[in-house]
């Protein structure tokens, strides 16, 4: 959970006269409780009420981050002197998905060619307490580059499962050899993580060997005008 449960509490005084009302609340282990004003933040630990009237009071209770889903109690007491009254009110708490990102035995690099396609594993893992539904794959990478997936979304990942994806990476004809960033993200109704994948690219091997050739078709002829000159 992310967030805070609100009850509000409507408290009142029946006696014939005015009243300072206390109040507390029993939650499980580790969840936190606090009282506020219906209308503000200051937070209360008791309030005055005149005889005849009532107030309102709001109760905050926020379960720990590790909760697992699941139905827990909370019970409210209020004491005015020998006088106490009490209300049972429960926390239906559904799970949420915690998704994350990273390649095949965790591995964060891979290589590719300039204007080839290479694809490189990818597992999403969803350590949450709930399904993680429509899981859509994205990607930020250099200018030039095509970055796919296949599939490009996982309909529905259970807690403690993990799926493989082939991202289908094709660096720019215009690359140079050296290392690059490519932004690997899984998102899934508000619910995402992303890894930092470093893609080492290497030239093709086709315009090394054109390089070697052009190298060598120019020495051939600086040899050749060198016995040339050389006979002169």
């Amino acid at each position: 959970p992310k967030s805070n449960f609100e009850y509000t509490l409507s408290i009142k005084n029946d006696s014939g006269r005015s009243l300072n009302v206390s109040f507390s609340a029993q939650a499980p282990e580790n969840f936190e409780t606090s009282f506020t004003e219906a209308y503000g933040s200051q937070e209360l630990s008791s309030i005055p009420i005149d005889a005849g009237q009532s107030k309102d009071v709001k109760l905050k209770v926020r379960p720990p981050s590790t909760i697992d889903a699941g139905h827990f109690p909370v019970n409210v007491t209020v004491k005015a002197g020998d006088a106490s009254a009490s209300t049972d009110l429960a926390l239906d708490v559904v799970g949420e998905p915690q998704l994350q990102v990273a390649g095949r035995d965790g591995l964060l690099s891979a290589r590719a060619v300039a204007a080839k396609q290479t694809s490189i594993p990818i597992v999403v893992t969803n350590s949450g307490s709930a399904p993680a539904e429509n899981v859509k794959l994205a990607a930020s990478s250099p200018s030039g580059w095509k970055v796919t997936f296949d599939p490009a979304t996982i309909d529905r990942l259970v807690p403690g499962k993990d799926a493989e994806v082939q991202a289908l990476i094709t660096p720019s004809d215009k690359s140079l050899a050296g290392d690059y960033m490519v932004s690997v993200r899984a998102n899934s109704r508000g619910e995402n993580a992303s890894s930092q994948f470093r893609i080492t690219v290497n030239t093709s091997t086709v315009w090394g060997m054109a390089g070697a050739g052009v190298i060598g078709i120019a020495l051939l002829l600086m040899l050749g005008a060198v016995a040339r000159f050389g006979r002169r």
